[in-house]
């Protein structure tokens, strides 16, 4: 009897965090990043007279610490909305993290685990991109750091979208997708849908690439129950992919 209730509740449909009012308003705030994405990936390329943007590229270099300004503060204002959701329904921020470090031990545990995970990472990132191939989309090459200040300003942004990106994603949607499905394997599946989507600027290969890393950001945070190690992979893939690996193997 006991082993019978322990299971029903590792499986039983959890609670809501926030309303589900507030879930369709996230739903349509990726549904319009899914619109502007499209949009910036069929907008004419500004290549021709005058332009400083190399052919097959999303924008100019010289808009790159602009742009990563805009996604910094889109993140923060992403995960406002959500504390905002979870807030009104009697929540608060922790709600979507999952909880912090309360021991050296649990520092110790997540560093353990932060160095295999990142290496699966990284090999399903190759993996899928090798199996996709390359194609026409534009790409964002031009729009990695090169300076000292825009290396900073990367650096930032990066840490930004691990935080706020991991909590609105794994903290909040797959949270919301859980106590809706009672599923937790639809609800990895389809937040890293909704995850990939909300990239669709970088075009549809990358879609599938940033949804398959996805999958795996849901899966961890399903198993451990909170994001710290999410948080300290995802800010720091971003920082290897954009900018680091270019400096360790120049």
């Amino acid at each position: 009897m006991q082993a019978n209730s322990t299971l029903a509740a590792k499986v039983a449909r959890p609670a809501q965090i926030a309303s589900w009012k507030h879930l369709a308003g996230f739903i349509a705030i990726m549904a319009a990043l899914l619109v502007l994405g499209l949009y910036q990936q069929h907008a004419g390329g500004g290549s021709g007279a005058g332009s400083n943007q190399a052919p097959g590229q999303l924008a100019s270099h010289q808009y790159a610490i602009p742009i990563y300004l805009t996604a910094l503060v889109m993140d923060w204002a992403l995960l406002y909305f959500c504390w905002a959701g979870v807030h009104w329904h009697g929540g608060n921020l922790w709600d979507l993290a999952g909880g912090r470090w309360k021991s050296w031990r649990d520092v110790l545990t997540d560093l353990a685990i932060l160095l295999p995970f990142w290496a699966v990472w990284e090999g399903a990132a190759y993996c899928v991109h090798l199996l996709l191939g390359s194609g026409s989309a534009k790409s964002v090459d031009s729009l990695l750091p090169k300076s000292i200040v825009e290396v900073l300003v990367w650096i930032a942004t990066c840490i930004t979208a691990g935080i706020c990106e991991e909590m609105a994603f794994r903290g909040y949607l797959q949270r919301q997708i859980h106590a809706l499905t009672g599923n937790i394997a639809w609800a990895v599946v389809l937040q890293a849908l909704v995850f990939g989507i909300a990239h669709g600027y970088q075009g549809w290969r990358n879609v599938v690439v940033i949804s398959v890393l996805g999958v795996l950001y849901g899966a961890l945070a399903a198993w451990r129950k909170n994001l710290r190690v999410n948080i300290i992979s995802h800010a720091g893939s971003d920082i290897w992919e954009g900018w680091l690996k270019f400096v360790v193997f120049r």
